[in-house]
């Protein structure tokens, strides 16, 4: 039942697509009360992306390693409970690896909160409320999926592909590797791989629906565009807004009632379409 949302806008323009994402899927919190997630993108600008590793591997010669990684275990539970997590479990899956049972409320507002959202500015967007009906209600199945590890694609996805594992070996064996066993994150690579070798996004997002079976809706986005696909029986629902200036779709209308406060008409996209726009 999970909600997906979209918006751009078209002219280019940085808007507060922090605070905008976040009213959409706040009015979509009853549609996956188990997650929520952004991607949020503006203009190229100066500036260093970092990821980095939580541990380091376990060398038998590095007499510090298990007093380093005790000060991290302590240092990853503080934090948890400065951001209001209660922890009711801790065990070791191995000796560099915990496990954390813990509970956790948090919606859209809690996390735009948390991570200063209110303060991004930038051209569009996607997010994700999810209800975890086939996986654990963690960090890995949450969305949006991004293409690891191409820069700048993600995807939201509402619904399930029946030919995961098909699609799951082949990107394996052409090198690709996953973050989770989630079926939404083979539509992000997917998408990435096709970009990879000079398809434009609208034909990729058009080849997907010939290659990935199941019921589906995605949205997806790059560094300047967002486009939606439906498959061809488009049971998941998609609501669709659009003007001049701006597009804004989710899986329900009232997520883009709330961010416009006049009177609007919407539509929903037909089965098997395909729809890019670009910022």
């Amino acid at each position: 039942m999970c909600g997906i949302a979209g918006i751009i806008y078209r002219d280019g323009t940085e808007h507060d697509i922090g605070v905008d994402m976040t009213r959409m899927l706040q009015s979509m919190k009853h549609r996956g009360p188990d997650s929520t997630g952004y991607a949020l993108y503006h203009p190229p600008a100066a500036g260093l992306h970092l990821r980095y590793t939580l541990a380091d591997a376990n060398d038998p010669r590095d007499s510090e390693f298990e007093e380093r990684l005790a000060r991290h275990h302590r240092e990853v539970q503080r934090r948890l409970r400065a951001l209001g997590v209660e922890i009711d479990e801790v065990e070791a899956d191995t000796e560099y690896a915990y496990r954390v049972k813990l509970r956790y409320d948090g919606d859209a507002e809690t996390v735009c909160d948390q991570y200063g959202l209110e303060r991004f500015k930038g051209t569009h967007a996607i997010g994700h409320v999810r209800m975890a009906t086939e996986s654990d209600v963690d960090i890995s199945g949450a969305h949006p999926y991004w293409a690891y590890p191409f820069p700048d694609v993600a995807v939201v996805h509402n619904g399930q592909l029946t030919n995961y594992f098909q699609w799951r070996r082949r990107l394996e064996r052409s090198g690709h590797r996953f973050q989770s066993e989630c079926d939404s994150e083979i539509i992000a690579v997917y998408l990435a791989e096709k970009l990879a070798g000079g398809t434009s996004l609208e034909d990729a997002m058009h080849e997907s629906l010939d290659d990935l079976d199941g019921v589906f809706t995605y949205i997806a986005v790059t560094d300047d565009a967002l486009g939606v696909a439906k498959d061809e029986m488009a049971a998941k629902p998609l609501v669709l807004y659009e003007s001049d200036g701006l597009v804004a779709l989710a899986s329900e209308e009232i997520a883009i009632r709330a961010l416009i406060d006049h009177e609007i008409e919407t539509y929903d996209p037909f089965e098997r379409e395909v729809l890019v726009w670009h910022r």
